[in-house]
């Protein structure tokens, strides 16, 4: 029953990584088909489900190892909590400083630190962990869901009390003021045209809310059992999260920039018909075939997508030509011929397809890196 479990889980949590490095190694961004890119703002794309899956899978696995807590220590418990917080944290910073040079008029300089990215993906990951896990160890789960309740809420809030302007514009929100306050402009992501981090620090207040929603899910899941009440009960939650997310969407549009508090219900409530899905496909039917590709990322993940990001960031520092990276020339060199859209995803499923490879690799010998 565990392992089978733990298949489902490893589907799910694999699925998420295949189709992130996807999402994010497009090989011409301009040529992206739009079911492959993140809502401008405000509204909803798949793509925009990849990231808050991953947390949702991350609070399925809290709920696993959380009876292995309880047997152990409390300091103990706390330390491997903080530990994993922070090497998560420090791996997504310097995921973002790598490769620790860039070239300033022909010539290779050391990339300071003031002009380095702080927050991101792994660091949110990271942080909405931690707090999620404290959260869960110390109290109740029923009290754990109720604060996640209240910061979503405490969230539009802050949103509504200390924006300029229009609160919910990237421009004007709080969670940009709160950034340049604390960071600076230099060390926040510039690819929205301006300086501001779609990964801040106020939008990981809401963003708990995956994490939370992932562990009452693997523990209901865990509690009732395989079977179709267990089914029904989840899907209907998901479909209930739905409902409130769409009736939330009024009066906070969801948006994945702002991770706003109709996104965390929109997103939980698909995970949870997504994970009902996986688990009818495997343990309902019994049909496995088709797993173990996904298994692969989902044994090693947080390596997969380092291998993946820090392997793209190569390509881009490796310039073939003048002003020409060796990841745009292998993209004009053989993917362009296959369209500009079609080319562009079978870039993507090429990088998909070689960092598989190494996971498959490593399975097979056994070498699963955790933190």
């Amino acid at each position: 029953m565990a392992s089978e479990r733990f298949t489902a889980l490893d589907v799910f949590r694999g699925m998420t990584i295949c189709f992130m490095i996807i999402v994010n190694t497009p090989g011409n961004g301009l040529t992206t088909y739009s079911e492959l890119q993140h809502a401008h703002w405000n509204g909803f794309t798949p793509t925009d489900l990849v990231f808050p899956s991953f947390l949702f899978a991350v609070g399925n696995a809290l709920s696993f190892v959380m009876s292995r807590w309880n047997n152990l220590p409390t300091g103990t418990v706390v330390w491997k909590i903080l530990k994993r917080t922070f090497i998560i944290f420090l791996l997504g910073y310097l995921m973002y400083w790598f490769p620790f040079v860039k070239q300033v008029a022909g010539q290779w300089v050391f990339a300071p630190f003031s002009q380095t990215r702080v927050f991101g993906v792994l660091q949110r990951i990271a942080l909405c962990y931690g707090i999620a896990a404290l959260l869960l160890y110390f109290l109740k789960p029923r009290i754990t869901i109720i604060i996640s309740v209240g910061l979503l809420v405490l969230y539009w809030v802050i949103l509504l009390l200390y924006g300029q302007g229009d609160p919910f514009s990237m421009e004007g929100n709080a969670g940009i003021l709160l950034d340049k306050w604390l960071l600076g402009n230099d060390h926040l992501y510039h690819g929205e045209g301006i300086a501001f981090d779609p990964e801040g620090l106020l939008g990981t207040m809401s963003a708990v809310g995956n994490i939370v929603g992932g562990f009452v899910a693997g523990s209901f899941i865990q509690r009732k059992g395989k079977t179709y009440e267990m089914l029904a009960q989840l899907l209907l939650a998901g479909a209930s999260l739905l409902a409130l997310a769409w009736a939330c969407n009024h009066f906070f549009p969801v948006n994945k920039k702002l991770w706003s508090s109709s996104f965390v219900l929109l997103t939980v409530g698909l995970d949870c018909i997504i994970i009902s899905a996986v688990i009818y496909i495997i343990d309902f039917l019994h049909k496995t075939k088709w797993t173990y590709f996904f298994e692969v990322f989902g044994r090693n993940p947080l390596f997969i997508y380092l291998l993946s990001e820090l392997g793209v960031t190569l390509l881009y520092v490796f310039i073939v030509k003048p002003k020409v990276s060796l990841y745009k020339w292998i993209y004009d060199t053989i993917y362009v011929h296959a369209g500009d859209y079609f080319g562009s995803l079978l870039f993507a499923i090429s990088v998909m397809l070689v960092c598989w490879i190494v996971g498959y690799v490593m399975d097979k010998k056994k070498i699963y890196v955790r933190v």
